[in-house]
């Protein structure tokens, strides 16, 4: 319960505080990548030594795929990770006064480089690759333990670099859905694209770490 906890808190922050950089600064490129990464490296030194800090089921579904979870464990995370987004919209939502904006994901909308969600499945796609590529890398030798979560946050700051201007870059399932759902509208039809894309890109990225990056004991 404590790994659950910590994932959870994790990520309920990650939603409150990154997303709600993102719509007080309006989105800003900087400000908005910045808060995400830094909120990695803050989550991975306070709750990593518990959980690991996945606060994403994206994450988490390569951890499982890399054999480093098990299936019961996999579901108590990322059912976790999606109460902790819900409860972090929902908080935003209250200081906002508002769901009109909190964050949600979107392509082909006004200020969306991604005019079609096939742009947007590859962009979420290739970034959530590149993402997980880094954890998975990063994590594999316990000489980088003290570095990983620099590293990570760093890796997810490059992501929203470029991201944001197509899709506000999710690479998170959990972060996408939460204020979707509290939005609603035309963002709520699109979170599959935010759901879908990150699976997909983790996915790959297991599968590239197991061929290419993993040293045989």
């Amino acid at each position: 319960m404590k790994k659950y906890l910590s994932e959870f808190v994790g990520t309920f922050v990650l939603v409150l505080v990154a997303c709600g950089v993102a719509v007080v600064t309006n989105a800003n490129v900087v400000a908005t990548s910045l808060a995400f990464g830094l909120v990695i490296v803050a989550m991975a030194y306070s709750i990593g030594n518990v959980s690991g800090c996945h606060i994403n089921p994206a994450v988490s579904l390569a951890m499982l795929l890399t054999g480093k979870m098990k299936v019961k464990e996999f579901c108590g995370y990322v059912v976790s990770q999606l109460l902790g987004a819900l409860a972090g919209s929902a908080v935003l939502s209250v200081l906002l006064d508002s769901c009109k904006a909190l964050g949600a994901n979107s392509y082909g909308m006004p200020g969306n480089l991604a005019t079609n969600v096939w742009i947007a499945l590859l962009v979420e796609t290739i970034l959530t690759f590149i993402f997980v590529t880094a954890i998975l890398g990063v994590t594999s030798r316990k000489e980088h333990s003290n570095i990983a979560g620099l590293v990570i946050g760093l890796t997810l700051v490059l992501v929203h670099l470029i991201g944001i201007s197509f899709t506000g870059t999710s690479v998170n399932p959990a972060r996408s859905l939460a204020p979707a759902l509290l939005q609603g509208g035309e963002v709520l039809k699109q979170v599959w694209v935010f759901i879908l894309a990150p699976l997909v890109g983790s996915a790959l990225a297991s599968l590239f770490y197991k061929v290419v990056l993993k040293e045989e004991k």
